[in-house]
């Protein structure tokens, strides 16, 4: 299990240099795995949705209403922003981040199947992304840099994580002070790859996290942003929410 510390009030260095370092390795990078039965984490009181695919939907058809172009905009993304995409996929968002927060920003785009994480990594070489890196995460950590992100996304996935609470613990130490998690899932039950607002909420307060914004989007999708306030609880004091 992590013992990685809480967000401090002012960002250290390390955390950009553990950031540069990443994007100075090579552009593929590994990950271990625990078995999800050693967590002392609590598992959720309702289904998790299976990966079937690492592409949502069609990007122009994404594309013709505006999906990224609005999400980016609501989390306020600005050059030079640090952020990670979490749940990847073919890239989707990783390439409208990249030119989006420029020369002196970061993305970091994850992924937790190898084979989608490669093949975005090809993406990535082919469309010169300097200012991206590409990793494999696990399944309940994404592993990330600790106190680097503005922004960390999660697009079409959160429905997909096996032990939320363990995530969203370990979310916590990633972001910088006043960094936010940015959320966008559809407003159906998580066994058919969504996540209801209320439970989302629930799942999130109960880690410390306070809703920032919340908005509707196209169809039955809407964008929900959180930010750490509350104490991070140990694990084994994390309430489960019903589903």
């Amino acid at each position: 299990m992590s013992t990685r510390q809480g967000s401090a009030a002012k960002p250290p260095s390390a955390g950009r240099r553990a950031f540069a370092a990443l994007l100075a390795l090579p552009l593929v990078l590994g990950g271990c795995h625990r078995k999800a039965d050693e967590s002392p984490f609590p598992a959720p009181r309702r289904p998790v949705s299976p990966i079937v695919s690492a592409s949502y939907s069609n990007e122009d058809a994404r594309d013709s209403v505006r999906e990224a172009q609005t999400v980016m905009e609501l989390a306020a993304v600005q050059p030079g922003m640090y952020v990670a995409d979490i749940g990847a996929g073919e890239g989707y968002y990783t390439v409208r981040l990249a030119p989006l927060v420029g020369k002196k920003g970061r993305v970091l785009a994850e992924d937790i199947v190898r084979e989608t994480r490669d093949n975005l990594a090809r993406r990535v070489q082919r469309e010169n992304l300097e200012n991206v890196a590409v990793k494999l995460g696990t399944p309940n950590d994404p592993q990330l840099p600790d106190r680097s992100f503005d922004r960390i996304f999660m697009i079409h996935m959160y429905h997909e994580i096996e032990r939320p609470s363990e995530f969203l613990w370990h979310l916590r130490d990633d972001l910088k002070p006043r960094g936010r998690i940015v959320v966008v899932d559809a407003d159906r039950p998580t066994d058919r790859h969504g996540t209801p607002p209320r439970l989302l909420v629930c799942e999130f307060s109960a880690l410390g996290y306070e809703l920032a914004r919340f908005e509707r989007l196209a169809e039955d999708a809407y964008f929900a942003e959180f930010e750490a306030k509350g104490p991070r609880p140990e694990p084994k004091q994390i309430p489960t929410c019903p589903a």
